[in-house]
């Protein structure tokens, strides 16, 4: 499992930041954030249960475009997109 690293958060240290990957081999995207407070966990959990295999993670804003570029990464290896 090859992932491309695409970006981590710029107004961080670079150490302990959000971060995003893609996995093209995989067809997933992966992203380390911040755990959500109690406060938006049960926001979250208004829509669902959050399964033992399933994690909310937070990202900054300001990752908008790194999240982006994940997409396109995907888009032009020709990942089926839905």
């Amino acid at each position: 499992m090859p992932l491309t690293f695409i970006a981590k958060d710029p107004d961080t240290d670079e150490k302990n930041c959000p971060t995003v990957w893609v996995d093209l081999d995989a067809e997933e995207m992966l992203f380390q954030g911040w755990k959500p407070d109690e406060a938006a966990l049960i926001e979250c959990l208004r829509t669902g249960p959050i399964p033992e295999s399933e994690a909310v993670v937070r990202l900054p804003l300001r990752m908008v475009a790194a999240i982006r570029k994940a997409c396109d990464e995907a888009e032009q290896a020709g990942v089926r997109l839905r």
